[in-house]
């Protein structure tokens, strides 16, 4: 029941249903891409390598799917996807998209940070600005941590740390060349534009956290988008910044 949820996972959910008809194009666009594309400037795969490696015949689960354009690149690499994701109305477009694009796997409306499926249930987990910044981590981290076997991989992609302490309030406006907000203490962010809730940890505890979440850090991916980029979220969002100073970022972990 909504009522039982945290109040992020409810707010969140609202926000993400209220928002789901404006990410019916965009899903669509990245459903019909032969190669993937990552983040808000859509950086090729070949620079990123979230899905670096052998795909075929594993078990995996998209935490935070959205539309699910990463689980429908997945299936066509030969893995096994599951996508979870806290707003039905973003279902409901993955849902009418594996329609069109003749694809099938496994959708569950729910929350990230309690997964309803057993232990050790997958070989490779991913989140793409799903649960990796709309769930708090100290719960959806130890949850994909249980949910991957021995040696399973956990590949994520955020907002750069360096991004949000120089990211103005109004997400109109571009960040800036200074800091505006404290490194420490950083993890619950709320915005006055919308009722949504984002969670960022400083990198120390980023890696506090996966550590000891049973994780070996393998790769950070600090991203800088080619010449040329266009910020596909954030429009205001230079490139001439995100080429100096990294707006994304991408964490590989492996399960000890």
């Amino acid at each position: 029941m909504s009522d039982e949820l945290p109040d992020h996972v409810r707010r969140n959910r609202a926000e993400w249903d209220r928002m789901a008809p404006d990410w019916v194009q965009p899903g669509r666009f990245l459903w019909g891409l032969d190669e993937p594309v990552w983040g808000n400037w859509r950086v090729p795969e070949a620079q990123v390598g979230m899905l670096a490696g052998e795909l075929d015949g594993l078990d995996a689960i998209e935490l935070g799917c959205g539309t699910g354009y990463v689980s429908a690149w997945l299936a066509r690499r030969g893995a096994r996807p599951v996508g979870i994701d806290n707003s039905r109305k973003q279902l409901d477009t993955a849902r009418q998209l594996q329609s069109e694009f003749g694809l099938d796997f496994p959708l569950l409306h729910g929350n990230a940070e309690q997964v309803p499926l057993p232990d050790a249930s997958f070989h490779f987990a991913i989140s793409e600005y799903g649960a990796s910044i709309w769930c708090d981590p100290y719960a959806w981290i130890p949850e994909a941590a249980r949910l991957l076997r021995p040696g399973g991989r956990l590949v994520f992609l955020v907002h750069s740390t360096l991004a949000m302490l120089c990211a103005p309030d109004d997400a109109d406006e571009p960040a800036r060349d200074r800091l505006l907000r404290p490194y420490f203490g950083m993890h619950r962010f709320e915005w006055p534009d919308d009722d949504s809730v984002e969670f960022h940890l400083p990198h120390g505890e980023r890696i506090a956290l996966l550590r000891s979440s049973g994780f070996e850090i393998e790769e950070l991916v600090e991203i800088r988008p080619p010449d040329g980029s266009t910020n596909t979220y954030r429009p205001s969002d230079s490139l001439q910044w995100a080429q100096k100073w990294p707006t994304e970022e991408v964490w590989k972990v492996r399960r000890r």
